[in-house]
């Protein structure tokens, strides 16, 4: 197993911050309590990475042993119950939100599934999971339709932050935190994009 050095720790950490705050605000939005909101929070935060840990044997996961991931989704929780009334101001703040834990969990999780000496395959695949599964758990228990199955590039965001790790390590084109942001920028810039100009994936009519 490679080693996962801070700046890994620090991405990781942000993407449990923004999806902590995704989770709590669209459960702050649906009127649920503050064990709810705490719990969705939570969820959406450490569920993806807990499912990449799972499948690349890092067991138990950290999302569950590392008190810093369930301190830091908390943090963000009560801050978004607290500072509601500003965070509503921002422009959809859940999408906003959302951008940026999925652009962060790609990376993180492609860097880990590597380190953990997994294949471009996986890394890839588990960057893409780490991403997206936090926001398909937070649209499940809050009663809508996933984002990721809908026509929004989404999905298609996380797998290109996620290739473009996986292949600056191959070709060792930069440092691994150079790497990490150009990965992160792109993923996020392509979500907002999309939603700025509505790009969307094709769809196939039965008729």
């Amino acid at each position: 197993m490679g080693e996962l050095h801070t700046f890994y720790y620090l991405l990781d950490l942000a993407g449990t911050f923004a999806f902590a705050i995704s989770g709590a605000t669209a459960a702050r939005e649906r009127g649920l309590d503050l064990f709810g909101i705490c719990a969705v929070a939570f969820t959406v935060a450490c569920g993806g990475g807990i499912t990449r840990d799972l499948c690349i044997g890092a067991i138990p996961p950290a999302g569950l042993t590392n008190w810093y991931y369930l301190a830091t989704a908390m943090f963000a929780a009560i801050m978004t119950i607290w500072l509601y009334p500003i965070v509503k101001k921002i422009k959809r703040p859940v999408i906003l939100f959302d951008a940026a834990g999925l652009a962060l969990f790609a990376v993180t999780g492609a860097q880990k599934s590597l380190a953990f000496g997994h294949n471009a395959e996986v890394a890839i695949l588990l960057g893409i999971v780490t991403a997206v599964g936090g926001g398909i758990l937070r649209d499940v228990l809050l009663n809508r339709v996933p984002v990721v199955l809908e026509r929004e590039i989404y999905a298609s965001a996380a797998l290109l932050g996620a290739l473009i790790v996986v292949l600056g390590a191959l070709f060792n084109w930069l440092t691994n935190d150079w790497i990490s942001i150009i990965a992160i920028i792109v993923a996020f810039s392509l979500r907002m994009l999309a939603l700025r100009y509505h790009w969307n994936l094709p769809i196939f009519s039965n008729k």
